[in-house]
């Protein structure tokens, strides 16, 4: 191999580089297969912009089989996101044949000391870039009477979740748009560029009852995309003006950059926050969460949120039988440290395409254990993989949901946390002005936003 320095165009003939990125590149995973393929470079764009999600510090100072130093240096392509992305990477000989005639291996990369060669892909895809479309929302809450819940209305600026958490119970909606709740779910996104408008919509509508919003039910309002858009963080803004009480769920420590907003949310008790933490051990979030924030970014988001008095709890969700039972004892000591008030869990759900999806990354990251995990989560179930009954869904049922309450209950008393949720205050709200319709307008004679028109001013 000579000495040329490595381009990123190199990597790919043009006739693969070039293609639009929405479009499937060959050859094609199989429906709900794509959590498990691509797992350590499927988030790939030209427009990412730097962030540290904690994968370059701390445990493992840059893991070569989480990122590799590319033309400029630095660590571009990871599947946290940060760096601008490229589209060169390490791949085995099966998938080089697969790109046909002109295409050619990628040249490996000096490992740098002390860091760990990662191992080739023999069976990967090509890199797929993130895509993000525009949607105008109607309106923005969605509503539940569900019993297992403990909110009755949620938002979710995004649909789908660049995250990619094998788990995710939200995948199946994707299949809804035609798309595939794998790759697709992670890969082609959804951005409600109107949220925070259709919210003051609904807010300033007579009648409205005041409960706690929830952000982030279904997809991470804290995904990397927030980075650019911003939409989660125009929210809050309004609830904040508008004195409305809300919640929030993630595993994304973008969260300490609206640090500002919950502070003074959380002076008017109108804030809680509940980090998701399934476990610590770094090997098996980078499997099972790819591109979420390092576990100890999360502790830490937990430890700032908790010194400027925003009361923070920690989601030990989902919690998975042989893969991260193990850790609910030291999760929640180190969310107790970090300032944690209060906790809560959910068992693993598999609904729809996620059975196959979740079963796959487990053949490919657990064989050993594959088996075993699945006929524990059918004890939990009734028999079944998934059980959609109300009441039992979260926690399933039987000696081993029983054990895992009991153990979830020491765990608490052990780090003198509690279950109970903040209460928060629900009188404070004050309505917004509500939008002038264009009709509206030019039925009174007002011209825009902006105000009465010349003449009538003259009459004001």
């Amino acid at each position: 191999m000579d000495d040329a320095p490595f381009s990123p165009a190199d990597a790919f003939p043009p006739d693969v580089a070039e293609e639009p990125a929405w479009q499937p590149l060959r050859p094609l995973p199989f429906k709900g297969r794509g959590a498990v393929r691509n797992v350590e470079h499927r988030f790939e764009n030209d427009a990412r912009q730097a962030a540290d999600d904690g994968w370059d510090s701390g445990w493992n100072g840059g893991r070569a089989d989480s990122a590799w130093a590319g033309p400029g240096g630095g660590n571009t392509g990871r599947a946290d996101g940060a760096g601008q992305a490229q589209a060169g990477r390490r791949v085995g000989p099966a998938a080089v044949a697969a790109r046909g005639p002109g295409a050619h291996e990628v040249p490996q990369v000096p490992e740098a000391p002390e860091v760990q060669a990662a191992q080739p892909f023999d069976d990967a895809l090509p890199p797929l870039r993130t895509t993000v479309t525009v949607e105008r929302a109607r309106q923005i809450l969605s509503r539940n009477d569900s019993p297992d819940i403990p909110f009755d209305r949620a938002i979710n600026p995004y649909r789908g979740c660049e995250h990619g958490c094998v788990y995710c119970f939200a995948r199946p909606t994707h299949a809804y748009l035609g798309w595939s709740p794998g790759l697709d779910f992670e890969t082609r996104l959804i951005a409600k560029e109107n949220a925070v408008d259709a919210l003051r919509r609904e807010l300033s509508r007579p009648g409205y009852q005041v409960e706690p919003i929830n952000i982030g039910a279904a997809t991470d309002a804290y995904q990397p995309i927030e980075r650019q858009w911003k939409l989660t963080r125009g929210l809050l803004e309004l609830l904040l003006e508008t004195r409305h009480p809300v919640t929030i769920v993630t595993k994304g420590a973008l969260l300490t950059r609206d640090v500002d907003l919950l502070a003074a949310l959380a002076e008017r008790n109108l804030v809680a926050v509940y980090v998701s933490v399934p476990t610590l051990d770094p090997d098996v979030a980078r499997k099972l969460e790819p591109r979420a924030a390092a576990p100890h970014r999360r502790i830490e988001a937990v430890r700032t949120l908790s010194s400027v008095g925003v009361p923070v709890g920690v989601s030990l969700a989902p919690v998975i039988p042989f893969i991260t039972d193990d850790q609910m004892e030291h999760v929640l000591a180190a969310a107790q440290d970090a300032g944690a008030r209060t906790a809560f869990y959910t068992m693993l759900r598999l609904p729809w395409e996620v059975k196959t999806i979740f079963s796959d990354w487990l053949e490919a990251h657990f064989p050993d254990r594959a088996a075993r995990v699945l006929h524990r989560i059918e004890d939990l179930r009734g028999g079944k993989q998934n059980d959609p009954r109300f009441g039992t869904r979260m926690r399933g049922e039987g000696i081993w949901a029983e054990l895992y309450a009991q153990r979830f209950a020491a765990g608490l008393r052990k780090a003198g946390m509690v279950r109970e949720r903040v209460e928060l205050d629900r009188t404070a709200f004050v309505a917004p002005a509500r939008a002038v319709s264009v009709r509206a307008t030019r039925k009174s004679g007002v011209v825009g936003p902006a105000g009465p028109a010349p003449q009538l001013s003259l009459f004001a």
